[in-house]
């Protein structure tokens, strides 16, 4: 089948990398904030990016990781324009200070890319006393997301570019609770299931992303501003080793990575 060997329509196959898709871009005039840039999908993200010219603000939890991979990518690309800054997602003071420090600088903001999140954790409390994952994975992106919004309908306006907002979610949208989002059991510890609960924030993350394109839809219908539109895009990466299944053995996380 295509999707395993083959090319599917957009020219590219699984085989085909970041660097492969996006070998023709110059996007030397744009910003991106992308998040969990430390491990995994994150720091592919920013690394490429930041090889096709855009300013690239890593967004970390862990501020020496952080640093390890911008010299990281400094080595191999000495152009690359590239920040480390300190963001925990399940920390809405945390969120709400980068965002304030981020918007203080003056940068434009093209492309948010809201990529962190945790899989499958123990259940615990976030420091806002929210379910872990849901506070991780949704909460805080959302959070994020609206703090940052008008920064990006103003550089939309200013450049005349389209701006572009992606939650990374999960195919495990589709496997949260029977119920779908447990609004009123959020912080259910006795039925809570760690699978099911990264499946929740997931699904948090498509419909965030679906109703947050609507939204912005009728926002730019509405001004009729040539160069304010900014799209919204959730979507599922894939198959990936990546350091997410830390809290799986090795059957669950080999179970869950065709999951993802």
């Amino acid at each position: 089948m295509w999707w395993f060997s083959g090319k599917g329509p957009s020219g590219f196959s699984a085989s085909s990398t970041a660097e492969e898709v996006t070998q023709q871009i110059d996007a030397t005039d744009l910003t991106a904030i992308v998040t969990g840039a430390t491990s995994g999908i994150g720091t592919e993200t920013a690394r490429v990016l930041a090889l096709r010219g855009v300013h690239v603000v890593m967004a970390v939890r862990n501020m020496e990781a952080g640093r390890e991979i911008k010299e990281t990518i400094l080595r191999n690309n000495s152009t690359a324009k590239i920040d480390t800054t300190e963001l925990d997602l399940g920390s809405m003071e945390s969120v709400r200070k980068f965002a304030s420090q981020f918007n203080s600088r003056g940068l434009p903001l093209n492309i948010l890319i809201n990529n962190a999140g945790i899989m499958a954790t123990p259940f615990k409390l976030s420091k806002d006393n929210i379910e872990l994952q849901f506070a991780t994975n949704h909460i805080g992106h959302f959070l994020l997301t609206n703090l940052l919004l008008e920064t990006m309908k103003q550089t939309a306006i200013k450049q005349k570019k389209e701006g572009r907002i992606v939650n990374v979610a999960s195919r495990r949208h589709k496997l949260s609770y029977s119920e779908g989002i447990r609004f009123d059991k959020i912080n259910d510890k006795s039925g809570y299931n760690s699978l099911s609960a990264y499946g929740q924030s997931k699904l948090a993350n498509v419909l965030h992303a679906n109703e947050l394109a609507r939204q912005l839809k009728v926002t730019h219908l509405f001004e009729q501003e040539e160069g304010t539109k900014i799209t919204a895009n959730s979507l599922n990466p894939g198959a990936i080793a990546t350091n997410l299944f830390r809290y799986h053995s090795l059957i669950d996380g080999f179970v869950g990575l065709l999951g993802k």
